[in-house]
């Protein structure tokens, strides 16, 4: 017989080495108890006062050694092995207690949910109509802007078509942080520093390019053209934090002529449309006529008459103006801008 050191359940069948409640491995008990039905061989009496002798009872099978049953290979019949994590004795109790404490917790919870939707509903409330309130205020604003704005294209500048061949000198020029921009030879020129870009936008509104269809001529002067493009910038305008907001189409004029479209936005460049090889740009020092057809927030990009690409204008620019680019220390020339509607 075998008993369970930690629930005191016993049992008979000597195959088991574990207890089969929690899994806590069996102890033999004493030798079972005397039958007088079985036989017994006794040796000659010894004299009083001596040990009595060694009674011999004969079992169907050993008993087995107390060894975990991991550590001791066992026949698969009647097998059954613990699970590896040790179990605490009567854990049972603990998980109705445990189960309790989640059905008051759940309690408190929906309580104090049905109080907060309570709370929030009056605020709601109370929201929608501050909200109301502001709304208004906003629509006054908004038709002031838009008269503004019909004022404005009604103007004298906003013609129909509009063209700049940079024989007036309208456009900011000097020596800045990113380069430098000057007039020759009745083009607009740039260079820019090293491992930098360099941006200029158009003087005014009249360069405006909502939707509108926008030419610029551009060429590198040194015939080599800055190794990460120049180009043409539509929707160009300042964020109010003064850094660019704009769309450009660039290409590369080296032996393998290549475009690119970026986005410059919160004062950096992301690109669109990665450095793609085209056959409709000129290499070297030939002019190269970019042009951007733009129709509501749709851009289609365009050199020497041939489709390039298209974007949407997911960003909302297009109260932008037409700008220049060009980018490394290579000189670039611009001419014949046109702006048609």
């Amino acid at each position: 017989m075998k008993r369970c050191p930690s629930c005191n359940r016993t049992y008979t069948d000597v195959t088991l080495n574990f207890c089969l409640e929690d899994g806590t491995p069996l102890t033999s008990d004493a030798p079972p108890s005397f039958d007088p039905q079985a036989t017994v061989r006794y040796s000659q009496p010894t004299p009083t006062g001596e040990p009595p002798p060694t009674e011999i009872y004969r079992q169907e099978k050993p008993l087995v050694n107390q060894v975990p049953e991991m550590a001791q290979p066992r026949p698969a019949a009647r097998q059954w092995t613990p699970t590896p994590v040790a179990r605490a004795p009567k854990k049972s109790n603990a998980v109705w207690w445990i189960l309790g404490g989640v059905a008051v917790v759940s309690v408190i919870g929906i309580g104090l949910v049905i109080m907060i939707l309570a709370l929030a509903s009056i605020s709601s409330t109370e929201n929608t109509n501050t909200a109301n309130t502001n709304s208004r205020v906003v629509n006054r604003n908004t038709n002031a802007n838009r008269a503004s704005n019909a004022n404005t294209n009604t103007g004298p500048e906003l013609l129909s078509s509009f063209t700049d061949d940079f024989s007036t000198q309208t456009w900011r020029t000097g020596n800045f942080q990113f380069g430098d921009i000057w007039y020759s030879d009745g083009e607009y020129r740039m260079r820019a520093k090293e491992r930098t870009y360099l941006v200029m936008y158009a003087p005014s509104d009249v360069y405006s390019t909502e939707d509108a269809t926008v030419r610029l001529t551009a060429r590198s002067v040194d015939g080599v053209g800055p190794t990460s493009g120049y180009g043409l910038i539509v929707h160009g305008q300042k964020s109010t934090n003064n850094e660019l907001e704009d769309y450009a189409l660039l290409i590369y004029t080296g032996s393998e002529p290549q475009y690119e479209v970026v986005m410059h936005k919160g004062g950096d460049q992301k690109t669109l449309v990665p450095w793609t090889k085209s056959s409709a740009i000129l290499a070297g020092g030939s002019p190269n006529q970019l042009e951007v057809r733009i129709r509501g927030d749709q851009l289609s990009f365009y050199v020497n008459g041939r489709y390039l690409t298209r974007i949407t204008d997911s960003e909302g620019f297009k109260r932008g103006v037409v700008g220049v680019y060009t980018s490394e220390a290579s000189e670039v020339a611009f001419d014949n801008l046109e702006i048609e509607r």
